[in-house]
């Protein structure tokens, strides 16, 4: 995936495959922001985890138990977490869905898995 200059873009990137139930889809980002579109099925779970960027989450569809800097809450579609650098986060997915991610700035470590 390049930089994105064009101001449209069109939901045909493919998902990759993560495992245990996990994929996601880059939408676009450049150098300041990304936004990932993260799909989970049933009990899937994204481990708790830390990283320099700010990271803001939508609940797009599906019901998560969503973990952020040691407080627990039950978010469904609608709803969404921010989750502040360095604050370790996490979900558990309860009904499957999918996550709309936004990141700053981008998460330059995606892209070398």
């Amino acid at each position: 995936m390049h930089f994105k200059k064009e101001p449209f873009f069109e939901g045909n990137c493919g998902w990759e495959d993560l495992g245990e139930g996990v994929s996601r889809q880059f939408v676009g980002y450049n150098s300041q922001v990304m936004m990932v579109i993260v799909k989970f099925e049933k009990d899937a779970i994204g481990a708790l985890h830390q990283h320099f960027h700010s990271q803001i989450t939508y609940v797009a569809s599906g019901k998560f138990e969503v973990t952020v800097d040691g407080e627990t809450k039950v978010l469904q579609q609608g709803d969404g977490f921010f989750a502040q650098p360095n604050i370790f986060h996490g979900v558990k997915c309860l009904e499957a869905g999918q996550l709309i991610d936004a990141f700053t700035p981008f998460r330059e470590d995606f892209l070398k898995e």
